[in-house]
């Protein structure tokens, strides 16, 4: 009761007081925002603190203004670029020819950047006892990141570049491997090949540290049924090409049932699913879509608006689905 009258006492003291109460509100606001740049507010790791992971694919992240950092901002596990191989070594990233240019390339717009937020987390100094392999995320530093390289070139040439290029990557210890074919090694980034990804570059290599992004909609026909989790931790396919139209922007029980059969497939081999070019427009089928998929169980959301599909997990709707 005592420290309640002082509280009481000194508020009432500071409001009779307008310049007094301003002057303290106005150093709280200095602190609240660190404009004293004091060390004590922050910390080596912080460059993603606060930022919770949400089971979201940043579908054609390098559309958006500042690819890899955006989707990482809005907390997404899973990211993507398209690949395009001339001249031997360079690697162009976008959607088609048109959009290639000599700057955006693999290096720049990914491998160095992701090289460049693993460093502030994985920081040297007298309180590290022991080497860490701490993920992209401060607030889940287990959580890896999946790393969708969609090759749009010759496969076999394409992909054996990518390899090469992951080479910095792979020397620090921060891709996922697998070894002997039998032991899997999770690490910060999970790099999976799709688009020309040639199965016969990954599948029969028992040593790797890539991976292989398997048809979903296909997975029970003989070709496909060795593909487990090593060869192809996630399965992507076409919403529209499985499930068809939507009836009044609702998905029926029938295509429902479908899209819980995939998933339970690829599950029972501990493979996660994905479902590309689902509806953006309108909202409310595009909201009425994630909601489906997520309770179904799918290991990605795919998502084109971050904003959006971030405010849709923030609101709490879907917590406690999916990876988590």
């Amino acid at each position: 009761m005592v420290l309640a009258r002082s509280l009481v006492a000194a508020s009432a003291f500071l409001l009779g007081v307008p310049r007094l109460a301003a002057a303290g509100a106005t150093e709280l606001q200095s602190v609240l925002k660190n404009t004293h740049g004091g060390n004590e507010y922050g910390y080596p790791t912080d460059f993603t603190r606060g930022i919770m992971p949400i089971p979201v694919h940043s579908h054609n992240d390098y559309w958006r203004d500042i690819p890899f950092y955006t989707g990482l901002s809005k907390g997404c596990i899973s990211t993507e670029a398209d690949v395009w191989l001339y001249n031997d070594t360079l690697y162009k990233v976008g959607h088609d020819e048109s959009s290639l240019t000599e700057s955006r390339t693999l290096e720049s717009l990914y491998i160095n950047p992701m090289l460049e937020v693993l460093k502030r987390q994985n920081p040297t100094s007298r309180f590290v006892t022991s080497p860490t392999n701490n993920g992209v995320f401060d607030t889940s530093t287990a959580q890896t990141l999946y790393f969708f390289i969609d090759v749009k070139t010759s496969g076999p040439e394409t992909f054996a570049a990518v390899i090469k290029a992951l080479e910095p990557l792979r020397e620090r210890g921060y891709l996922t491997t697998l070894k002997n074919n039998n032991t899997l090694t999770t690490a910060p980034i999970t790099v999976i090949g799709t688009g020309n990804t040639p199965l016969d570059m990954v599948g029969p290599v028992a040593n790797r540290d890539y991976f292989f992004d398997a048809p979903l909609h296909a997975l029970s026909e003989t070709r496909y049924s060795d593909i487990g989790e090593y060869i192809s931790p996630i399965a992507s396919t076409n919403f529209w090409a499985v499930v068809g139209g939507l009836s009044g922007g609702v998905v029926s029980e029938e295509q429902r049932a479908v899209l819980r059969e995939l998933i339970d497939i690829a599950g029972q081999r501990g493979i996660g699913a994905r479902f590309w070019g689902t509806p953006y427009w309108p909202i409310r089928v595009r909201d009425a879509v994630w909601r489906v998929l997520v309770d179904e169980g799918v290991a990605l959301l795919n998502a084109d608006d971050l904003d959006a599909v971030g405010g849709y997990f923030l609101r709490g709707f879907v917590w406690g689905n999916g990876l988590f």
